[in-house]
């Protein structure tokens, strides 16, 4: 018993790590996972394993399918609620309630000048990061803004422009229940872009992660497809792209 305790207590960073590689490159295969984290494949599956049985991760069928060769698919593997709400949710109470205040003696404009007011970041800041960091397309620009305020944001190229992905939502929780966030975060990003983009998919809406699709413009500069992950709160080193359609 005291040898399982103690493997279990050794076995949690580890795990950790598996939690961390999946919040922000998205849902991933153990194949894919073992290679990020530079583990055997054999142990990425126990880890993995024991965050189905936590309830932390959830296996399914890719979106397009991971062959490996002859046989079925590879499984991939997403965070659930469960193991999202290690991540900077912990007043998720508190706000809800302090949003459910609001709606109540200010009603829905209330709520949504709040909202507003929260991403004002995005405008704030644009600007000057993108003056820092003229080798970044403006959604480059957005996804190093996003990535420090702890939304483990990336970028990937679409034949139709760029594709802006979100793998952790700070908020996600409270979003759920007034959506007021999640508009006005896109508003925001419209704004700064000058273009019309379009939230295709929402963390806050059971989504494993949050896609706003930004079409090509002629005057926007396009690169090549970058993961920006430095985030104020969770240091990490810069990672691969994400796929996520």
């Amino acid at each position: 018993m005291e040898f399982v305790e103690n493997r279990a207590r050794e076995d949690q960073p580890t795990r950790q790590r598996v939690v961390r590689s999946i919040l922000v490159e998205g849902p991933s295969t153990a194949a894919a996972l073992a290679e990020r984290l530079d583990l055997t494949p054999a142990a990425v599956r126990r880890h993995l394993d024991q965050l189905v049985e936590e309830g932390a991760v959830v296996a399914g069928e890719p979106r397009t399918p991971v062959r490996r060769g002859r046989g079925r698919p590879a499984k991939v593997f997403s965070l659930t609620e469960t193991g999202r709400d290690g991540f900077d949710q912990a007043y998720d109470d508190l706000a809800a309630q302090a949003l459910r205040f609001l709606a109540e003696t200010g009603g829905d404009d209330a709520v949504r000048a709040f909202a507003e007011r929260r991403v004002a970041f995005v405008e704030e800041r644009f600007g000057q990061v993108e003056q820092e960091h003229p080798e970044l397309s403006p959604a480059q620009v957005l996804a190093r803004i996003f990535t420090e305020e702890g939304y483990a944001a990336a970028v990937r190229e679409l034949p139709i422009g760029e594709q802006l992905c979100q793998q952790h939502c700070p908020v996600a929780h409270v979003a759920h229940e007034f959506p007021q966030l999640c508009e006005a975060e896109t508003a925001a990003i419209s704004r700064v872009l000058d273009t019309h983009v379009q939230r295709l998919a929402t963390i806050a809406h059971g989504d494993g992660v949050c896609t706003t699709c930004i079409p090509e413009t002629s005057g926007a500069p396009r690169a090549g497809s970058t993961s920006i992950s430095t985030s104020r709160n969770h240091p990490h080193p810069t990672t691969k792209e994400t796929v996520t359609s």
